[in-house]
């Protein structure tokens, strides 16, 4: 929630605020306001599936900001989900992917996959080339072969 690196904030000095929360009965906490420039980028997640960890990562284009939010005093990154939106959500909930996630602009694809066989975790991408029937065929085919692995 508020847990925003600035290393993504290339084009512009994050500016600091203290600002009402609203929520968790707490002072309000300083934010940092920045926006993320425009690009390729991935959001990640890891979940617990029980008998393995799967990554699942989505690639994404960041866009720029259409137009200023003064309301949303956060870090912000807007992008657009590849595929679509429709197959690319879809495809994460039947993945079991989380709503905590990780942007990155620094990372790659293939940093993914290095992670994933490093730490034998499967790895799951959406990506332009994601097909829902497809996709749900490979989670069969991950599940089979984590089964057969045991």
């Amino acid at each position: 929630m508020l847990e925003v690196c600035p290393s993504i904030a290339v084009e512009e000095k994050p500016l600091i605020d203290v600002q009402f929360l609203g929520i968790g009965d707490k002072a309000d906490p300083a934010r940092m306001i920045f926006s993320t420039p425009a690009g390729r980028a991935i959001n990640a997640s890891v979940i617990d599936m029980g008998d393995r960890f799967r990554l699942l990562v989505n690639v994404v284009d960041a866009i720029e900001q259409p137009k200023p939010l003064p309301k949303l005093p956060v870090a912000r990154a807007l992008w657009r989900a590849q595929p679509s939106l429709a197959t690319a959500s879809e495809a994460w909930i039947l993945a079991g992917g989380a709503h905590h996630t990780v942007f990155s602009q620094a990372l790659s694809l293939e940093d993914m996959y290095l992670y994933g066989e490093m730490n034998d975790i499967e790895v799951l991408v959406i990506n332009e080339h994601t097909q829902l029937p497809a996709f749900k065929d490979a989670l069969r085919w991950n599940e089979a072969y984590y089964r057969m692995k045991r």
